[in-house]
């Protein structure tokens, strides 16, 4: 934030009387938001409509940037124009805050602002600054659905500059925020860049190998290719082995599959725990054994047990043969390779979520996948793990880069629409 400190400040300062706003430059005024901004409550049906509609999942927190496809809704709405500044008073924490560069319609969680004789975009910066937020925020109303009060909105005192100010402040917030925009979105890209880096490396080893010169023979499976000659062909069957047993009493702990963290505890996830009666039948699952689910759009993600518990009936349960290493093959079904095969070997009507796929243990068994020796898959996964280590450095640099940025965006406009900086002509361009 030192390029902030350097940034010229106003001549003079004075009290704002907001314990919030602190001291604001001695020539700005200041008024309760009502008086500056007109809420407007122009209620329309929004069916058949064709105007365009903004929801609240079409505004992108803190940005304010409209995205996503146009909302369907059928109800009431809330007419807004050009220019005007909508407000997302449900989960405030959330800044949902925009000024779209035209007219429509939207969720009535949104509560629509306008400007007279004022500059729109200045004051969509302070209502969407975290100072602002963090004040509505406080003030909300129900725990599992949070909304801010509009009155309370109405009743909050922002500074008042000049027009002209006004209008330099927001130009020179325009251009520097899409700046830091920019600067994160190039960084987002690297992060992508670096995981799709890392998925080709680990595919490359388990169906290739580490060895570049090692001899290689057809797999005689089309979507496997050639592999190292030392290497066989298996059908899963023949590595994993269904286990069936059912609880009797449903008294053991329940476990939840989670595609990255394996089973972890049902309690963890959940603050509504399943009566026994209701887990009879349930599969028991033990430490070391792997657990697919079979159903629908999570047809085919993997957890290898780390205790004793039960799993839905919904799940398969596997016991894993000597010659295996279990965390090498749950990092060869996450591929999307592999991913394809257990679709293509699904069974049922539809398909995604909505549909009725399920990968049967028969379908599962006869899938054919390239299989190293134990001791080579043991180095494998020595690889695949220093790989996403370094990987895992790369990106966490990227990450502790983009939120630097964030912090920064948030506090130059912060400083900016309090009037802690002073934004002159010559500082935009």
């Amino acid at each position: 934030m030192d390029v902030i400190a350097k940034m010229p400040t106003y001549e003079s300062y004075k009290d704002s009387g907001v314990e919030w706003l602190g001291e604001v430059p001695e020539s700005w005024t200041s008024a309760p938001l009502k008086y500056l901004l007109t809420m407007v409550s122009e209620k329309i049906s929004s069916a058949n409509s064709d105007l365009p509609y903004i929801g609240m999942e079409n505004i992108e927190s803190w940005s304010g940037r409209i995205i996503g496809a146009p909302s369907e809704v059928e109800g009431l709405a809330n007419r807004f124009k050009k220019d005007d500044i909508l407000f997302g008073k449900l989960r405030p924490y959330l800044a949902k805050v925009t000024n779209p560069n035209f007219g429509g319609i939207c969720s009535t969680e949104l509560l629509v602002y306008r400007c007279k004789n004022l500059n729109s975009r200045f004051y969509k910066y302070f209502l969407g600054s975290k100072s602002f937020i963090d004040l509505v925020d406080g003030s909300t109303y129900g725990s599992k659905m949070p909304r801010a009060n509009s009155d309370f909105i109405g009743n909050q005192r922002l500074p008042a500059p000049s027009l002209d100010q006004q209008t330099q402040i927001a130009n020179f917030l325009d251009q520097k925020t899409a700046q830091i925009d920019e600067a994160i979105a190039i960084k987002q890209q690297q992060i992508a860049l670096l995981k799709e880096r890392k998925q080709i490396i680990i595919q490359k080893a388990v169906t290739q190998g580490l060895n570049p010169d090692v001899p290689m023979k057809d797999s005689g499976v089309d979507w496997i290719g050639e592999i190292p000659a030392h290497w066989e062909v298996v059908k899963l069957k023949h590595l994993f082995k269904e286990n069936t047993r059912r609880s009797k009493t449903g008294q053991e702990t329940l476990l939840s599959l989670r595609m990255v963290s394996g089973l972890v505890p049902h309690n963890d996830v959940s603050d509504k725990p399943i009566p026994a009666d209701n887990l009879i039948d349930y599969k028991i699952v033990g430490k070391g054994q792997m657990v697919m689910n079979r159903m629908r759009a999570a047809i085919g993600i993997f957890g290898l047990a780390n205790d004793y518990g039960l799993v839905s009936p919904d799940y398969a349960v596997f016991d894993v043969t000597d010659n295996v290493i279990a965390d090498y093959y749950l990092t060869l079904f996450k591929l999307p390779l592999m991913g394809v095969q257990f679709r293509l070997a699904s069974k049922g009507m539809g398909t995604g979520s909505s549909g009725f796929m399920r990968l049967y243990t028969d379908q599962f068994g006869d899938i054919k996948v390239a299989t190293p020796p134990k001791t080579e898959q043991v180095t494998l996964m020595q690889f695949i793990a220093a790989t996403e280590e370094k990987n895992g450095v790369g990106v966490g640099y990227l990450l502790t880069q983009i939120e630097k940025l964030k912090e920064y965006k948030s506090t130059l406009i912060n400083s900016a629409v309090t009037g802690k900086i002073r934004i002159t002509p010559d500082m935009v361009v």
